[in-house]
């Protein structure tokens, strides 16, 4: 007997599968002309994005910055450069006059607005220890777009080698640029690798090369969408060019994710025996309600980082929002397109049934055993995610780029040879019109000049070191009166210092009684004002991404306990993922054989935007297994049977997922860069915990024990539910009459639907 049709729904998604099957040919041209429209359109989004500063709008530092830009023509000497005397020392004759000429010729350059070079101040801050180095300081006024490319062009002219001097090149827009450059040629390169390795794994996956390289255009479909939008966006404000990498990333795998869903339903209503067009627009409907629930919650999730006033990490958030709107529309719109009219070439040769009978066993295990086995799940999970209780957050530094870096080379011999670390200097301005007279600021700048991390204090009044006056006023105290009345010091801070607990510094100095009132600025000020910034609004987003992700599993479900239990379970996930960070990143282990150097702390801004990313994408697993649950339970009204099927259904699918998903990730592990090894390292890794432990043991050992609990929700909330739940099937049908027995006396029941 013919299995029996099932119905699709009449829901906003069983139309939107209509429409697909009606217009296919349309979408189909539609998508074949925007693919090279978009790609050449978002092309150009590079040119378009921009770069970004540590610096938080609205800080004490920043108003610095600000003050110093508009009355003292002068900021944060950014440019650093490294001069060697090949003999003798730096202030043989020969080699004071090519140093001289050096920043002579730099302070010509119509980007440079402030140039301070030991050969012309004496200035003991800009001399190594040993007498073989000096620096030129310089600043490059203009944002960090402009100023990064220029020194693209200026940095190599810069970098020479004579008889007398070997100049190298460093400083913060140098370390900043380097990095930019290192993480673009990193990102290329693993997405060359990523492309092929993950058609082949779609290809193994699917056993159908067709199907393969559908999810793969729709993954790149999202991709180039997303570069556009960013591109247009871009026109409107401020978008950082690391929303393009980010686009890169998710682009791919959210496109891959969604379409396995897609493409998995499809096969199960075609195995079922429903003709293909039905068997599209079923799959719209059911999988596409994952899909679209999958899709709001990573939109959440990333859309949260809005509450940072740091135009970088809000441009993760508009590419987040774009990604997900163009892989659920690539997803359900294209994609059910080609498979009306190539669906044969979709279908798989086998049912696959080894895989599902495997993750039914192992569900029925678990559902067995449910306190000893999830309890041993969870002890493992708790002890990875241990090291997670000496997390350090920290500043960055020039370690984030390979050994060998020109501008890492740089800051490491000045950290080793020099006692003063001159271009981390920190401005001290008074407030306007407050002329503090030469006395007081001599008292005030040999206060400052005690703290044990000051090297030096240069005010109007001198230069002082360690309480008492090292030098008169000179060149250096020149023009420290600003056009509106305030008054200008410069504090430089010990290297042993800024190898310390920076924050701490800054914080200790801004409690130094001064005269007047004063703010203090400089790149350490500036770094620390952005981690605290950051910081504050830590438990703003964690509200925010918690609470709107519970709710939309709400939506999804119509339970009270369910939402939690993810919520719950999503932490833990996180916790590992943090725990590896602590382990790896920040106390060095492995450190050899990823490659790169720890620097004991992590930097915050990073683990916050992997925080948003793999929470969306441990949703994205949590909705695609509970909507199977959920479905089958509707149907049964058995939660035992309803979890043994939904992860004999679905775990084959998220093991799949995953493991391209880990693929695409860890290949950032590769990069010369900190940042995108910890992306790559941390956000494989829970992947990889979501689909094993937490949704295949401890999801089904917690609703075996919550039982009938699992569905629970208050009669107001149930007929809230009721009202604005979010559901594509139809209401289960009445059970069957009992058949007449048949001529071999067995009763003819049709096979469920």
């Amino acid at each position: 007997m013919a299995p029996r049709p099932r119905p699709a729904g009449t829901g906003p998604l069983a139309r939107l599968g209509h429409f697909a099957v009606r217009r296919s040919g349309a979408i189909l041209l539609a998508a074949a002309v925007l693919l090279p429209l978009l790609a050449l359109f978002g092309a150009g989004a590079p040119a378009a994005l921009q770069l970004a500063r540590w610096d938080a709008p609205g800080t004490e530092s920043v108003r610095v910055q600000d003050v110093l830009r508009e009355h003292y023509g002068t900021g944060n000497p950014n440019l650093a450069l490294l001069v060697t005397a090949k003999a003798g020392d730096v202030d043989d004759p020969g080699v004071a006059a090519a140093g001289s000429r050096l920043a002579a010729d730099l302070a010509e350059h119509p980007m440079v607005t402030d140039v301070s070079a030991y050969w012309d101040e004496g200035d003991a801050a800009l001399r190594a220890e040993d007498g073989a180095r000096a620096l030129v300081l310089a600043r490059l006024e203009g944002d960090a777009t402009e100023t990064r490319a220029e020194l693209a062009d200026l940095s190599p002219r810069l970098t020479q080698e004579n008889d007398l001097v070997d100049v190298a090149v460093g400083g913060q827009e140098e370390v900043s640029r380097q990095v930019g450059e290192q993480a673009t040629a990193d990102f290329l390169t693993a997405e060359l690798i990523v492309l092929p390795t993950v058609t082949l794994l779609l290809a193994l996956v699917y056993r159908r090369t067709v199907a393969a390289l559908v999810t793969v255009g729709v993954g790149l479909l999202s991709v180039v969408a997303t570069l556009a939008g960013l591109r247009l966006l871009a026109q409107f404000t401020p978008v950082s060019t690391f929303a393009a990498n980010l686009a890169l990333v998710l682009g791919l795998g959210l496109g891959i994710d969604y379409c396995l869903f897609v493409i998995n339903r499809y096969r199960e209503e075609r195995a079922a025996g429903l003709p293909t067009e039905a068997a599209v627009t079923r799959a719209v409907a059911v999988a596409g309600r994952t899909v679209l629930f999958s899709g709001v919650t990573v939109a959440i999730s990333l859309a949260a980082l809005l509450v940072f006033p740091f135009f970088f990490l809000s441009s993760f958030a508009y590419a987040g929002v774009l990604v997900v709107l163009a892989s659920v529309a690539g997803a359900t719109v294209v994609l059910p397109a080609a498979l009306v009219r190539y669906g044969h070439r979709f279908e798989t040769p086998s049912r696959g049934e080894r895989a599902a009978r495997w993750w039914e066993r192992a569900a029925r295990t678990v559902l067995r055993r449910p306190l000893l086995i999830g309890a041993a799940a969870l002890t493992v999970l708790l002890v990875a995610a241990s090291p997670v209780l000496g997390l350090r957050f920290g500043l960055p530094d020039q370690r984030t780029l390979p050994e060998g870096t020109s501008s890492r080379v740089v800051a490491e011999e000045t950290a080793a040879h020099f006692t003063a670390e001159p271009t981390d200097t920190l401005f001290v301005v008074t407030e306007p019109g407050s002329r503090v007279g030469e006395r007081h600021a001599a008292d005030y700048a040999a206060a400052l000049s005690r703290h044990p991390g000051v090297f030096q204090v240069v005010s109007p009044a001198g230069t002082h070191r360690d309480g008492t006056l090292a030098a008169p006023p000179g060149a250096a105290s020149a023009g420290m009166t600003g056009e509106d009345g305030s008054t200008l010091l410069t504090v430089v801070p010990t290297q042993r210092a800024m190898a310390g607990d920076v924050p701490g510094l800054v914080a200790d100095l801004r409690q130094v009684p001064a005269p007047v009132a004063t703010e203090i600025g400089g790149y350490p000020a500036e770094t620390s004002d952005f981690r605290s910034e950051l910081l504050s609004r830590v438990p703003l987003l964690a509200l925010l991404v918690l609470t709107a992700t519970a709710l939309v599993l709400f939506l999804l479900t119509g339970s009270v306990l369910l939402p939690l239990k993810a919520t719950v379970l999503n932490l833990l996930s996180l916790g590992v993922m943090f725990g590896a960070l602590v382990w790896v990143f920040q106390d060095g282990n492995f450190s050899g054989v990823l490659g790169f150097t720890p620097t004991g702390s992590i930097e915050p801004s990073i683990p916050l935007l992997m925080f948003c990313v793999t929470y969306g994408l441990s949703m994205d697993y949590e909705v695609f297994l509970l909507s199977r649950i959920t479905e089958e339970h509707r149907r049964t009204g058995d939660t035992h049977a309803a979890v043994v099927a939904g992860v004999r259904r679905t775990a084959p699918l998220i093991t799949a997922a995953a493991g391209i998903l880990v693929v695409t990730f860890a290949t950032y592990a590769t990069s010369g860069i900190v940042f995108l090894k910890e992306l790559g390292v941390g956000t494989a890794l829970v992947i990889l915990v979501d689909a094993t432990l937490i949704r295949t043991v401890l999801l089904p050992a917690f609703m075996r024990l919550a039982g009938g609990a699992n569905w629970w929700a208050p009669r107001p909330l149930r007929r809230l539910h009721e009202r604005i739940g979010l559901s594509e099937e139809p209401p289960p049908a009445p059970a069957p009459l009992p058949a007449a027995p048949t001529a071999r006396g067995v009763a003819a029941v049709p096979p469920a639907g």
